[in-house]
């Protein structure tokens, strides 16, 4: 058992809760108070009106606890306040082929079994504040939406759909991702989870983010990607195009290397032109270091 603790059956760990718990969801340009987009926002906080109740969770505080009612209950429950907030967000989730693509030394652990787990960190997130959340997933399976809401029940949701989610195909057009876009108003904020190597992919978070929305890019990398380990001849396919190319693994490091580190450098700061934060996870390192430098307090 890994000293954080088992995952529980939404594949969060006691140390993942715990950092989580520490996040927030802050859009560096919040809405001005003309009653778009505002709602309940159950953050902790004095003089705020009591909201509910909820069960203690690793990394709440112990302020927070109610112990007149834990000596009733003899379990620990915590108060969440209520407050006015701006926040509504969306996790925007990559579902194209290349999503299903695992390392060759853990192919049970995809790219997209890691995105989804960041995406249930941002829901997760999002409804520890009482902010509206929903869910965009786009492939060529089509394009499926859950629209932003609050409470438990969309919390269950966003993670039947995480759950349902099949990769498949490349990423859809302008014109099929229009009337989506449309969905996502103006001043909304969009975590957008995937690998971003398709060019027309992000040429669409840029369009969001030239139509005002806030977009955060989350790149996920397989370590083969990362490291290109290959040791012998073999032939690398393309999972959205289908090409293919034959070439002997140590003769071709030194160039993919080269090459994917300068692709990396022109996508990130691509989107800082566009005025897009962007950070990139390996699967094979714990999730806590990328959601701390997105929303963490030193970010904001």
């Amino acid at each position: 058992m890994s000293p954080d603790g088992p995952p529980t059956g939404d594949g969060l760990t006691p140390a993942l809760r715990a950092c989580l718990a520490t996040l927030r969801l802050r859009p560096r340009q919040a809405r001005g108070r003309d009653g778009l987009g505002q709602h309940a926002s159950r953050n902790r906080g004095a003089g705020l009106e009591f909201a509910q109740y909820r069960a203690y969770e690793p990394g709440d505080e112990p302020r927070q606890i109610d112990w007149k009612l834990y000596a009733r209950s003899d379990r620990f429950f915590v108060r969440e306040a209520e407050r006015e907030s701006p926040v509504r967000a969306w996790v925007l989730l990559d579902t194209t082929a290349s999503m299903a693509q695992a390392d060759e030394a853990a192919p049970q652990r995809t790219r997209l079994e890691i995105a989804r787990l960041l995406a249930t960190c941002v829901v997760e997130i999002a409804q520890r504040q009482g902010d509206a959340c929903g869910l965009a997933t786009c492939g060529g399976a089509g394009i499926a939406l859950v629209a932003p809401g609050i409470g438990p029940r969309q919390r269950d949701r966003l993670r039947h759909a995480l759950v349902h989610v099949t990769p498949a195909g490349g990423w859809p057009d302008a014109a099929t991702l229009a009337p989506v876009w449309g969905r996502i108003a103006r001043g909304d904020l969009v975590v957008a989870i995937g690998d971003w190597f398709d060019a027309s992919a992000v040429d669409a978070l840029l369009q969001l983010a030239r139509a005002g929305r806030e977009v955060i890019a989350l790149q996920v990398l397989t370590t083969d990607e990362r490291d290109f380990p290959f040791r012998d001849g073999r032939r690398f396919v393309d999972p959205e195009t289908g090409e293919a190319l034959l070439g002997d693994g140590p003769a071709l490091r030194a160039d993919y290397l080269a090459r994917f580190g300068a692709a990396q450098r022109a996508l990130a700061a691509r989107l800082a032109a566009g005025g897009i934060a962007f950070a990139s996870h390996v699967v094979d390192t714990p999730p806590e270091g990328v959601l701390r430098a997105l929303f963490g307090e030193r970010t904001r």
